[in-house]
């Protein structure tokens, strides 16, 4: 038994946990959850239902897609990319971007606030 207090989104420390198990798909949505969220970045993961997406957008710092299941659609600067499971994604700041679903797919959005 751990008897470690849960830190954030209600993730014990020191446990090895699957992160695709942490957000579940819904028919034709986006689902997320916040994981961890300081000055220095956001942890979010994201379910995605086939033909959904986020729309093109900018941000201000750097941000990390990692699939975590199926594969993904990531479209930076006009440029598409796909990536599968286990894959990963810059997306530099002030670039805009976008991300869709060809097929269901999870990812694990890390976003860096420092230079």
């Amino acid at each position: 038994m751990n008897d470690h207090p849960k830190g954030a989104a209600g993730i014990a420390p020191a446990e090895a946990l699957a992160a695709a198990g942490l957000v579940d798909y819904a028919a034709g949505a986006v689902v997320s959850r916040a994981i961890a969220k300081n000055e220095a970045g956001t942890l979010t993961l994201f379910a995605f239902d086939a033909g959904e997406g986020l729309s093109e957008h900018s941000a201000p710092f750097d941000a990390y897609v990692l699939v975590l299941d199926g594969t993904a659609e990531v479209v930076v600067g006009g440029k598409a990319v796909s990536a599968s499971a286990g894959e990963m994604v810059l997306m530099p700041r002030n670039i805009p971007h976008a991300i869709r679903a060809p097929e269901r797919f999870k990812m694990m959005l890390v976003m860096l606030r420092g230079a």
